[in-house]
């Protein structure tokens, strides 16, 4: 036998902010979990910590108890008061009447505390205290929550209501108590189908007489199991459809992220030359920016080392010739008596190793244009000022051999932004190229001009001229048509290749025309865009 307590816990609790907060702090926590589970976890969480509210239905089942209690203790007050003074058959006949009014079962015991009058013995009993030898399932599940629910929650024992053998007050301890101390006493019994019995106790008159009263609070369990299945029901519900959202959007985010998982793991390995990264050009979002930056980046990956496979060979091919001749010509002096044709023989071994120097060291060049591009700080550079000054620097070299450079500026100011190092080169190589075709005291016209969107340097020489469908070769690498009487080996036919890399670089572009107007000879051009 237990009374009930009305106090609250009012212990603080974190915060589901808080607490979801704290687990974010610790992303190792999770990151061992595949994606589509956290997904599920992070949808499902705030359902789960929702249905935590079960167990708090036992807060709302002890306030209505509460409540009954003080309702008891009132009704068997003035019950009491009633009782009081009257005749035995008053008695009796208000026993009936309060006890069916209000579904109770009302007994009342004599100064001796013999049973004097019992309700359900004067009428039809009020209520039955249910069989629960024939309940149906789901009322041993209700009963099985309810049993879960207060040990979850540390619920305070609460007796079993068994009626005693004797009717007599001294077998009902709040009878006892409340002749002991001359007021009012509650009681909290629970029946075998778990819903609440309250007993009242007080005194009637001043002769020792008292009152007990006994009611099947079956109403609070039907309400607390009510809002309970409601919110069961409505959480499993909510639970289902969270569950499958989760799902579909796992599915969304993480099918993709594994097929480009799949496609860029195959491409690491080489195993598929022609691996297909899917572009998902459906979708639209995220997933389908990054399938398609993935996709480009494979490209681009691809046509790089493509380019340095090339690259190799056409290196391999390029030093292995002066390699081989530089081989049979030190091979050879040993065995070479005649100075003339040892004098020759070095001849050509210097040659050669000269041809593989200029070689290595435009190779070199080459293969460090891009790397030094992205680390390099541009700068605002005048064209017209820096073709102005690398031609009189020729000059005073005497590397334009003898041929008439002629500058002409147009339109506003060339500035463009770049690196002045490599533009200096693009320029080099043009001039070198006309210098090499231009037939003696020809001239070179050289013109900057700037429309405002683009600053462009057209070199035109009046060589031979470049053939229509040669006008892209001539930018490949080591790919050299050089004129007949110039010595063997002194270009390395990477000159136009590299100015190209450089131009484009400096998102610009290098391309070859014939010259205007049906001259003879070739005019390279190189666009930059415009300093603003």
């Amino acid at each position: 036998m237990a009374s009930i307590s009305a106090e609250t816990n009012n212990e603080p609790r974190p915060p589901i902010t808080q607490a979801i907060g704290q687990a974010i702090e610790r992303p190792g926590l999770f990151t061992r979990f595949s994606l589509t589970a956290r997904i599920l976890v992070v949808n499902i969480l705030p359902l789960a910590l929702l249905s935590g509210g079960l167990f708090y239905l036992d807060t709302y089942r002890t306030q209505l108890i509460d409540e009954r209690f003080k309702l008891a203790r009132i009704e068997a007050q003035i019950t009491a008061e009633a009782l009081a003074g009257v005749t035995k058959a008053r008695q009796e006949a208000l026993l009936v009447q309060i006890g069916q009014e209000q579904g109770m079962r009302m007994r009342m015991f004599d100064a001796e505390g013999l049973l004097w009058a019992d309700s359900f013995a004067l009428d039809e009993p009020a209520f039955v205290l249910e069989d629960i030898t024939n309940d149906s399932r789901e009322q041993d599940l209700a009963r099985w929550l309810d049993r879960m629910v207060d040990t979850i929650v540390s619920a305070e024992p609460v007796p079993d209501f068994v009626e005693p053998e004797g009717q007599t007050a001294d077998a009902w301890p709040e009878l006892v108590q409340a002749r002991e101390e001359g007021f009012s006493q509650i009681r909290l019994y629970r029946w075998l189908d778990g819903t609440p019995v309250i007993t009242a106790a007080a005194p009637v008159g001043l002769n020792g007489a008292t009152l007990l009263t006994v009611r099947n609070a079956v109403d609070i369990t039907e309400s607390v199991r009510a809002a309970r299945t409601a919110l069961i029901t409505a959480v499993l519900v909510v639970l289902g459809a969270s569950a499958l959202l989760s799902l579909y959007l796992a599915r969304t985010i993480v099918s993709p992220l594994q097929l480009l998982a799949g496609s860029t793991q195959r491409v690491r390995l080489g195993r598929e030359r022609d691996v297909e990264v899917p572009r998902l050009p459906e979708r639209k979002d995220e997933i389908g920016q990054l399938a398609r930056s993935v996709s480009d980046m494979t490209l681009a990956l691809r046509q790089r080392i493509d380019a340095v496979d090339s690259f190799a060979a056409d290196v391999a091919h390029e030093i292995k010739n002066p390699l081989a001749s530089l081989r049979s010509a030190v091979e050879s002096l040993p065995k070479v008596q005649d100075a003339d044709t040892r004098r020759e023989l070095e001849q050509i071994a210097t040659h050669d190793v000269r041809r593989i120097d200029r070689l290595v060291s435009e190779i070199s060049d080459a293969s460090r244009i891009d790397a030094e591009m992205s680390r390099a700080t541009r700068e605002r550079i005048d064209m017209a000022d820096l073709v102005r000054a690398i031609i009189g620097s020729r000059e005073n070299r005497s590397e334009n051999h003898d041929h008439r450079i002629e500058l002409e500026t147009r339109g506003f100011k060339a500035d463009v932004l770049g690196v002045g190092a490599r533009l200096e080169r693009v320029v080099e190589n043009l001039l070198d190229n006309a210098v090499s075709f231009s037939p003696p005291d020809a001239g070179i016209e050289v013109m900057v001009d700037n429309d405002g969107n683009c600053v462009t340097l057209t070199v035109c020489d009046a060589g031979p001229g470049i053939p229509e469908d040669s006008r892209e070769k001539v930018f490949q690498r080591f790919h050299s048509i050089r004129p007949d009487d110039e010595d063997f080996g002194n270009h390395s036919g990477l000159g136009l290749a590299i100015a190209r890399a450089i131009a484009e670089a400096h998102d610009g572009s290098l391309v070859a025309e014939a010259r205007p107007g049906g001259e003879q000879g070739a005019c390279l051009r190189l666009q930059l865009p415009a300093a603003e």
